[in-house]
């Protein structure tokens, strides 16, 4: 059995965040291309004052990022996860989701997490509706990649859920 663990960002985790953004379908999920250490160490370092970003590990090896920013002052956070290839379909992704829930509700006081995933990505969607988000909803052209317009489904979890 996978031990699965959430701990804060540390710069010596640069390599691992580094190899995580060469896979093409975690490229955009970066504000900037990560294609150098500097820049592994500057996304590191970004998620310093906004947000709560931990890194998953499996077996003590960093395997992916679970966040969850925009708090509001309605007590409502934005949800983020991702997951190496080589670490998916094992439940880290839904583990790491469930557990940054539990922590932002009792920890940071939150009542409702907010995630949204492309449509086309049902393995994302998978892994909302195991951690215990609920759908809410399409939202139609909302993102843009490539010049291409995405739809995203949203879900929500509540304190209460």
């Amino acid at each position: 059995m996978v031990h699965i663990g959430l701990r804060e960002w540390r710069e010596d985790d640069a390599p691992a965040v580094l190899r995580a953004f060469q896979s093409p379908d975690l490229r955009d999920q970066a504000p900037w291309p990560v294609v150098t250490p500097q820049d592994a160490v500057g996304w590191i370092a970004s998620w310093h004052g906004a947000g709560h970003a931990f890194a998953v590990t499996a077996d003590d090896q960093v395997v992916g990022n679970v966040a969850v920013t925009k708090i509001d002052g309605h007590g409502t956070g934005w949800v983020s996860y991702w997951v190496v290839p080589e670490a998916r379909g094992r439940g880290i992704a839904v583990a790491a989701t469930r557990r940054l829930a539990r922590w932002a509700f009792d920890e940071r006081g939150l009542f409702r997490l907010e995630l949204a995933h492309r449509t086309n990505n049902p393995a994302s969607c998978r892994v909302a509706t195991l951690a215990g988000f609920r759908s809410e909803g399409i939202e139609r052209g909302k993102l843009c990649y490539g010049g291409v317009r995405y739809d995203v489904e949203r879900h929500a979890r509540l304190a209460t859920d």
